[in-house]
């Protein structure tokens, strides 16, 4: 799986400089990024899914990091982004502690495998201090996808 992590990573979806200065806008941001690069073309159906979950429950986690996702038949596979904001922001985490590091998932409402199956897989990646420190680290596309090898 981790050769499938990297295989959906490049430059196009990898953002090193988030400017946002709230949750909202660093989901717009990313939305907004991924259009410009062709990924998705629906916003406001990407934009709808990926807030609607967060209404329902923040998927800011411990040590900084927050996995936004959603799930629309505004894109036919799996679309992920990785976003880096040194400062941090408030994204409701569950250790209360700001988000700096932001994972995004967009995938097909029809489609479930692939889209845990990537949660799951990131998820033991940021579970290590070591990776995250990395990712903190990083000042290219290419040290972020390293962190994913």
């Amino acid at each position: 799986m981790r050769k499938k992590l990297k295989k959906l990573l490049s430059a196009g979806n990898i953002f090193l400089d988030l400017q946002a200065e709230d949750k909202t806008s660093v989901i717009e941001e990313m939305i907004d990024r991924l259009i410009r690069g062709g990924f998705i073309k629906d916003r406001e159906g990407a934009l709808k899914a990926v807030l609607g979950r967060e209404e329902k429950m923040s998927t800011g986690m411990n040590n900084g990091v927050a996995i936004p996702h959603g799930k629309t038949d505004s894109v036919d596979q799996l679309v992920v982004a990785v976003g880096l904001k040194s400062s941090g922001i408030d994204f409701d985490s569950v250790d209360r502690k700001p988000s700096d590091i932001f994972i995004m998932t967009i995938s097909p409402a029809s489609r479930s495998g692939p889209h845990i199956q990537f949660l799951a897989e990131v998820s033991k990646v940021l579970r290590d201090e070591d990776s995250r420190r990395q990712l903190r680290a990083a000042r290219s596309a290419g040290d972020v996808i390293r962190v994913f090898e």
